[in-house]
């Protein structure tokens, strides 16, 4: 069994799951990561409990963005390198690297990176509720893009079936750019079990997967957690089981 996790997602998903987890913590946002991976080695099936042996787990993401700009109403620098988002990001690549059986497979922003208007900010514009005149760098947001991250995630999945490595990849994402790699894998005979983290499933996704399990119940973060080198950390009890596709 592989697990994949979309980083980008999972984060965006941390607070609905584990609200009990600083956000800020990368030490322990690192700790719920792993562990909740871990969890879907023990799988309640119609047959019992069954358990699987774990090949990896695949943790992808991006660098966050590290370019000096200039704000756009009072024009004073920036330098985002030093922001507490990419101070954050930076140690929690690093607290992963950390971890037993987890491999980082890192993509890259493009070059180009621009101010936006935030989207209810633009809407009071629109609307005359506020005047262009009374706009601050508040209003405004970093617009950047990531490349490189489906492309992986897609080539480890074609890697893991070709090979037969695996028998089963849990998918821990939301997006349906994954839908070419889903395929794949169940063309080539895997079981492909998604992890939504509670989000709804996007209809194409939904389509191309074997199964859906989603966890409740308390935060891992208490869960130990092991050096890379030490041995098995214990999982959790099963909260629930794997959902056949359709059902």
């Amino acid at each position: 069994m592989a697990v994949l996790v979309d980083g980008g997602f999972f984060l965006k998903r941390l607070r609905s799951i584990y609200p009990a987890t600083d956000p800020n913590d990368a030490k322990a946002v690192a700790d719920v990561i792993h562990a909740h991976a871990l969890r879907h080695k023990e799988q309640r099936t119609s047959a019992g409990t069954e358990t699987f042996d774990l090949h990896r787990i695949f943790f992808y993401d991006c660098p966050p963005l590290a370019k000096k700009m200039h704000f756009p109403v009072s024009k004073r620098g920036t330098d985002f390198a030093k922001s507490s988002t990419a101070v954050f990001r930076l140690a929690l690549h690093e607290h992963l690297r950390s971890k037993r059986k987890v491999a980082l497979r890192m993509g890259h922003l493009l070059e180009a990176s621009e101010w936006r208007l935030k989207p209810g900010v633009l809407k009071d514009l629109l609307n005359k509720a506020r005047a262009f005149d009374d706009l601050t760098d508040e209003d405004f947001a970093v617009e950047t893009s990531q490349k490189g991250v489906d492309m992986r995630l897609g080539l480890d999945v074609a890697s893991l079936a070709y090979k037969q490595q695996v028998d089963q990849v849990i998918l821990i994402v939301g997006d349906s750019d994954f839908v070419p790699a889903a395929k794949l894998a169940r063309r080539e005979g895997l079981d492909v079990v998604l992890d939504r983290l509670g989000a709804p499933v996007h209809e194409s996704l939904n389509e191309h997967i074997d199964g859906v399990r989603t966890f409740r119940g308390p935060s891992v973060r208490q869960v130990p957690v092991t050096a890379r080198f030490g041995g098995p950390a214990p999982v959790p009890a099963l909260t629930t089981p794997i959902t056949p596709n359709g059902q």
